[in-house]
């Protein structure tokens, strides 16, 4: 269900029903429709109800703004203990809080519930690059520092920049800053530059590079995932290459932070139960998604990690004071 907020002042959601386990649960897509965070309410949603987890259909409010930030900040100072309630949520979620784009809300302000697929962070070379491995990239980084350039489709400080930041600090490089970074606009414009040799290397998401994996224009490095990805079994992890980064677009859900353990521990249960799901296993093969599944407390972990380690890194490149 579809609506306009004139503002973040004026920002009123409608509620379904009443609060209590037979009322109708709410997904909010902080964002209009058609976008990631849409597809994550309604495929979750809807799955959730085929499979019984949910009595009643999951009502979708696309609430868009602020990166974001207009439908976290709603959650937060008036959803608060809406235990009905779930929002989409993603990488960028957790990169936006960690750099403070959202006007001053934080992580723990919000309970994040779980992710269960994603999109694989990737470093493409082109077909006729030198580098091997991901390790022959990164050795050639330490010899020759600020010689080197990644592309990349997010602008400097996203998502795409900070992948080959924290494989670098992984590996050792203490002054990631000497790291050349050109932010195009989308991966196709990065693996562009990549391929005419304009950057050494590419740092974008695996259903970017599919088709030019296809064609053989690039050769990718490694997969930021903890498993080689499934129809993709040739690329290496970079962890099996000894660099312990992962690094993937996720798709999940975030909470209030005032509902109760129980509350918190169904919606855990039921995103589950999707991921179990051969309904799931459909809608990721139908759009691109790896398997990625955390859960209930060790998402919240992962996610505060992220969080911790995204902040210390946009300190150093400048992004945030």
């Amino acid at each position: 269900m579809n609506r306009k907020f004139a503002s973040l002042a004026g920002a009123v959601v409608m509620s379904f029903g009443v609060t209590g386990a037979a009322s109708a649960a709410e997904c909010i897509a902080p964002a209009n429709p058609g976008g990631g965070w849409d597809f994550t309410c309604r495929q979750i949603g809807k799955i959730m109800h085929d499979i019984g987890a949910v009595d009643k259909p999951v009502q979708v409010t696309n609430m868009a703004g602020g990166g974001g930030g207009l439908a976290f900040t709603h959650v937060v100072t008036e959803r608060g203990d809406d235990a009905d309630l779930i929002v989409a949520a993603s990488s960028a979620t957790s990169t936006r809080l960690a750099q403070n784009a959202y006007a001053g809300m934080t992580a723990d302000q919000v309970r994040f519930v779980g992710a269960i697929g994603a999109d694989p962070g990737v470093v493409v070379v082109a077909a006729d690059s030198p580098y091997q491995s991901l390790n022959d990239l990164v050795d050639d980084i330490k010899a020759n520092p600020g010689k080197l350039a990644f592309a990349g489709g997010s602008a400097v400080g996203g998502f795409d920049h900070l992948k080959p930041l924290m494989i670098l600090q992984r590996a050792g490089i203490e002054d990631v800053k000497a790291v050349k970074y050109i932010g195009v606009d989308g991966g196709a414009d990065a693996i562009t530059q990549t391929v005419g040799g304009f950057t050494q290397a590419m740092s974008g998401d695996m259903s970017e590079i599919v088709g030019f994996l296809k064609s053989g224009d690039v050769r990718a490095l490694a997969v930021l995932t903890e498993e080689r990805v499934p129809g993709f079994e040739d690329i290496p992890t970079a962890k099996e290459q000894g660099i312990d980064v992962v690094a993937v677009n996720w798709r999940g859900l975030y909470v209030p932070k005032d509902v109760s353990d129980d509350t918190f521990n169904m919606w855990a249960d039921r995103l589950q139960k999707v991921a179990d799901s051969a309904e799931w296993q459909e809608a990721m093969a139908a759009n691109g998604l790896a398997p990625f599944t955390k859960v209930g407390g060790d998402f919240q972990s992962y996610v505060d990690g992220v969080v911790a380690e995204i902040r210390t890194l946009s300190k150093e490149i400048g992004v945030i004071q």
